[in-house]
């Protein structure tokens, strides 16, 4: 699909709002999650790329932005989502505390093969998941390919007492993915491909060598909407739409693809506003009786002024927005 045409980058400058939200609990390893929203044409849209994310990389995601923002969208198909649970990489005994801010999700996605911590850890947390939880409920574990393929197998051992929905990334590579995938068929616990889609040059080679049995997807690490739409289509599997820590800005354009995607068997990771201590809508996008609404955010600025970055921060932001900028034109 040939990409539209760019709006002037003073444009996108102008309507650019750089806010730093505090979070509940620490996640991935950070306290704060900074973001650029802009008010587009179209709407609302966000373009939060994590800092350690080199230009090139992050150029995409100011692509899904301008998507957002700047173009219009595929009608959606429905008018809400359903969605998971996330439980960062916390003691067993916070699981209660975490899983009571998403109300009514019946899945939960709990985080694993966390740095600093070990197997022992990760079991008692989805313990602790699944006794909230009950035997109906559905959980997913993410190990932001953590572990080589001997760990995972021997994880996934541990941990498949408690039921697996899917894994998500046990292993970095699509090699590794595909080795123990084998190792794994007998045990009939499918693999989830995360990484392996949205921060790679060929976002489908991981399922041409297959080498998982779904994919998650991102709005924003795939380009926007319709680019992700493109990916969904070709790799011709079962797919989970989540977040990248977004803003309720961010979580509407995944609700936006979720609601565009044709079969949508899994509950969606786009619940994570309920990680966030404070947003820049006064009408967050979190879980109700498990479901997020398909809508466009409405941005508070007496919330935007509120979490405005510093100074130096916003200054970074809008060098990063120019040099990614100057990338998106050279693709195009």
């Amino acid at each position: 699909m040939a990409s539209p045409a760019l709006p002037p980058l003073a444009d996108l400058l102008a309507a650019a709002h750089v806010v730093s939200l505090p979070l509940t609990t620490r996640f991935r390893r950070i306290d704060t999650r900074e973001a650029v929203v802009f008010r587009g044409p179209e709407g609302s849209t966000e373009f939060s790329p994590f800092v350690e994310y080199g230009d090139d990389e992050a150029a995409t995601w100011l692509g899904a932005a301008i998507d957002f923002g700047w173009r219009a969208q595929p009608s959606p198909l429905r008018d809400r989502i359903r969605v998971n649970a996330t439980v960062p990489a916390v003691d067993a005994s916070r699981v209660p505390e975490i899983l009571a801010l998403y109300d009514g999700c019946r899945t939960a996605k709990v985080k694993v093969a966390e740095a600093g911590q070990v197997l022992a850890d990760d079991v008692a947390r989805v313990r602790a998941v699944r006794a909230e939880l009950g035997a109906e409920g559905r959980i997913r574990v993410d190990a932001n390919g953590g572990w080589n393929v001997d760990e995972a197998e021997h994880a996934i051992h541990a941990l498949a007492e408690f039921d697996l929905e899917y894994v998500e990334q046990p292993c970095a590579s699509i090699a590794e993915l595909a080795e123990l995938r084998v190792r794994l068929h007998d045990w009939d616990i499918p693999i989830a491909a995360d990484e392996s889609v949205r921060r790679a040059e060929d976002p489908l080679e991981v399922a041409r060598a297959g080498a998982a049995d779904l994919l998650v997807i991102k709005a924003q690490p795939l380009g926007g909407v319709h680019s992700a739409l493109d990916i969904v289509r070709d790799a011709g599997l079962p797919v989970v739409v989540s977040s990248a820590l977004d803003t309720s800005v961010g979580l509407s354009m995944g609700a936006w693809l979720a609601a565009s995607i044709p079969s949508l068997d899994f509950d969606c990771g786009l619940g994570t506003a309920s990680l966030l201590a404070a947003d820049v809508t006064a009408r967050p996008v979190r879980a109700v009786g498990g479901f997020i609404e398909v809508e466009r955010v409405e941005l508070g600025d007496a919330l935007l002024a509120q979490h405005a970055a510093s100074a130096e921060r916003d200054a970074w932001w809008r060098a990063r927005i120019t040099r990614c900028y100057e990338l998106l034109s050279a693709r195009s």
